[in-house]
């Protein structure tokens, strides 16, 4: 059947229950999801919105899909006044029901999206001016606008802040960490958390998030432990005068064996996978939706250099690994440092976790140290003491000025890895061209990650700004409309956060609000036509 806007959450779970249990009987209880038995060519379970990933960018779609509407506050004053003045104009309306490409016209920020600029500028005015106004903002729950979804996850609700080293703090502000209509310092102070810092550890942000699912009442669109296995688009096939047959839709699949000069309408999405159950046991599931939202952020693939011996065990690739080694004792006592690989801010927390715990580093990277493209360069020495402490030694004590390698750290500026070998040995090459090896007792290559999308065709390849390659934060997003943030390449599929280069939790919000803005459109259009073609049996003109 069809749901309709009107619907509640509630109205919405309660159908979901009455037809698992009236199609699946008890089988339900393992699985809150749609099981395989369900076929393709039943339509009694499509929902409008599959949002894949429960960090905070699913999390705040939930949250705008949920009803929630931001209003320009009766009190505030934005700096900006030519942005202020715009929002005078409709102060009545929500700004999920007003022109979105209007109000961000001329607006500057940290990030190529004007929709994510728009909505900063809202929730943290002038806050790059090192200014900390309240937002303009506030928030009213209204039921009606609610457009049922369901958010995988493969955790709890906060994504890969589950799994971050938890003994680091966030690059951001904890009030640039938060979501929508829940402040973090408010929170952090009801729950007796001591914030020391305006900079937080990732288990707080972590436990952040899976209680804003729970005090905003989102939790029942959420379903954690739920591994994707493929996202496909379903065609149905048009007859010579356009009328589409009303036999079983066809999987993409089975197109590809199929004679690809048919006639085809673009149907729904079929979403596949399986859900973790406390046994141990998988169970698969599979769901249709009009539209699919990616929120699966980029920590899903740590980024590999591609050389020879990188798959030895003792070349490892993220920090829990190396933290998991530390704790367990592996690197006590050990005459060989450790080689850590990369020039970034999680490089530098290894750095940092090495150097607490008295394990002597060789720190190797690709760029000068004066480059200034170099993270470090664009941080405030006074609110990241820790992270130009590993600056000034990457500057300072270089191989070139420090012959002693056994000393507590060593860098090598403009250095590439050519090989690993088999007795803990690393072949590194100078810009000049000059090899040297050297011995190690753990490798540690942190060069970033990337979005792992193999569940979607050609895992993806196809709706990047550069086809055919794989979608990267920075060299390669995906490409999408900018106030909508649906795929330019592929209809009624959406993106937001790191996948489409809003790495700050700041700006992925803005996302959330394009999608939100799109969907309540069609929505709304769907429910005219609806309405027009149930009127036009009545003979008015």
């Amino acid at each position: 059947r069809t749901y309709s806007g009107t619907e509640t959450e509630g109205q919405l779970l309660n159908s979901f229950v009455q037809y698992f249990g009236d199609s699946l009987g008890r089988k339900i209880k393992r699985m809150p999801l749609i099981e395989e038995t369900v076929l393709p060519g039943d339509s009694l379970l499509t929902l409008p919105v599959v949002i894949i990933g429960n960090g905070p960018s699913g999390i705040c779609l939930s949250y705008l899909l949920s009803g929630y509407r931001p209003y320009l506050s009766p009190e505030a004053i934005h700096p900006n006044p030519i942005l202020h003045t715009k929002l005078e104009e409709a102060r009545h309306l929500s700004i999920v029901d007003q022109d979105l490409e209007y109000l961000s016209e001329g607006l500057e920020g940290r990030s190529s999206n004007p929709v994510a600029v728009l909505f900063d500028t809202l929730l943290h005015p002038d806050a790059d001016f090192g200014y900390d106004y309240p937002p303009v903002l506030h928030w009213k729950l209204e039921q009606h606008h609610y457009i049922p979804h369901i958010v995988l996850g493969k955790g709890p609700p906060g994504g890969a802040w589950h799994s971050m080293e938890g003994s680091m703090l966030t690059i951001s502000f904890g009030d640039w960490m938060e979501l929508p209509g829940l402040s973090f310092k408010e929170w952090a102070a009801s729950k007796r958390r001591n914030i020391k810092s305006d900079r937080v550890m990732p288990e707080e942000i972590a436990c952040y998030y899976k209680h804003y699912v729970k005090v905003m009442g989102l939790q029942k669109n959420f379903r954690d432990n739920v591994y994707i296995t493929s996202v496909s688009r379903l065609y149905r096939e048009k007859d010579d005068e356009g009328r589409s047959h009303q036999n079983e839709d066809i999987s993409t699949q089975h197109l590809e064996m199929e004679d690809g000069q048919k006639s085809l309408i673009k149907r729904n999405w079929e979403v596949r996978g399986y859900q973790r159950a406390t046994d141990g046991s998988h169970v698969p599931f599979c769901l249709f939706a009009e539209n699919v939202a990616l929120a699966t952020g980029t920590f899903d693939s740590p980024g590999r250099l591609q050389v020879e011996g990188e798959d030895f065990p003792f070349v490892l690739h993220s920090m829990s690994d190396f933290g998991a080694a530390i704790s367990k004792g592996k690197l006590r006592g050990k005459a060989d440092p450790v080689l850590i690989v990369g020039a970034g801010l999680t490089a530098a927390d290894a750095v940092l976790c090495a150097y607490n715990n008295n394990i002597p580093v060789v720190h190797v990277f690709r760029r000068r140290v004066t480059d200034t493209s170099l993270i470090f360069q664009q941080l405030p020495k006074k609110l990241y003491p820790e992270y130009h402490k590993v600056y000034h030694m990457m500057c300072t004590q270089s191989h070139t000025v420090d012959s002693n390698q056994h000393s507590a750290y060593t860098s090598f500026p403009e250095h590439n890895v050519l090989s690993f070998k088999p007795e803990m040995k690393c072949v590194l090459q100078s810009a000049s061209g000059l090899k040297k090896i050297l011995k190690f007792s753990v490798a540690l290559v942190l060069i970033g990650s990337h979005p792992n999308l193999f569940f979607l065709k050609d895992q993806g390849h196809s709706i990047g700004h550069h086809s055919n390659q794989p979608i990267t934060c920075k060299g390669n997003p995906i490409e999408i409309d900018p106030y909508t943030y649906e795929c330019t390449k592929e209809a009624n599929l959406f993106a937001l956060g790191p996948l489409v280069g809003d790495n700050f939790v700041r700006f992925l919000k803005g996302g959330a609000l394009g999608i939100a803005r799109c969907l309540a459109i069609r929505q709304k259009k769907k429910h005219e036509l609806i309405e027009s073609e149930d009127g036009g049996g009545d003979g008015v003109p």
